[in-house]
């Protein structure tokens, strides 16, 4: 019987990827087009992992100008076409990221990406940041026709990278991932350097870390019955 090799399981945003810069970046240039002030990043950075409709909503509400539903549909399609084109100006990945990522791989571990970022600018970025090909699947908004968290984007992401659903472990940095992990019965490992303005270990993770480097032995350090515990996705 083959057996289908472990999986790690990777949020972009605040997890693999510092992409405040740019986000923000992409907002201000909206507050600037409707003669708004700008958002400072030290502001606004808890405000990025919600996805790009949060993001424009907080920002304007933020700066004292409420959307409407149509105005934010308008402003979330200006957002998307600045963000491509300036998607990967600042961002970077985290310290140790790329290190971690390899060190997996080399072990045996299938790598995926499951984000609430639109896959095409998941895709993207990770191309950008010439990180991309040591994932054996990328799925963002709209790979599924569900998202994060509800549990069967997590399975079908581990599907997809033809992991071991019993032997997954979720990375991420949000009340989101964790919610989601804990839906599908995968255990979670969450880096405390993410964009939630609550500390991630307040949403009670099986794992925190506070550096990449820390990520290997969290991960071993899961006990049998943690990593084995998922059920089977229907």
């Amino acid at each position: 019987m083959t057996t289908r090799p472990p999986v790690l399981v990777f949020d972009l945003d605040g997890t693999l990827a510092d992409t405040a810069h740019d986000l923000i970046g992409a907002l201000n240039v909206l507050l600037a087009r409707e003669g708004l002030s700008p958002v400072a990043l030290e502001v606004a950075r808890p405000l990025v992992g919600a996805g790009a409709r949060a993001l424009i909503e907080r920002g304007f509400a933020r700066q004292g100008a409420p959307l409407d539903g149509p105005r934010t549909d308008a402003l979330v399609r200006d957002f998307l076409i600045h963000y491509e084109a300036h998607i990967a100006d600042e961002s970077r990945l985290f310290p140790g990221a790329l290190a971690a990522l390899d060190r997996f791989k080399t072990a045996g571990f299938r790598l995926a990406v499951c984000t609430n970022k639109p896959e095409a600018l998941a895709r993207l970025l990770l191309q950008r940041l010439s990180a991309a090909d040591r994932f054996a699947a990328i799925c963002g908004r709209g790979s599924f026709p569900m998202h994060k968290p509800d549990p069967r984007t997590l399975w079908l992401t581990i599907e997809a990278a033809d992991g071991d659903l019993r032997r997954a472990v979720m990375v991420g940095d949000s009340k989101t991932d964790i919610d989601t992990a804990r839906a599908a019965g995968t255990p979670s490992v969450a880096v405390d350097f993410g964009y939630t303005d609550t500390p991630v270990a307040a949403f009670s993770p099986d794992r925190v870390i506070s550096h990449f480097d820390e990520l290997w032995d969290a991960v071993a350090s899961l006990d049998a019955a943690q990593f084995q515990r998922a059920p089977q996705a229907q």
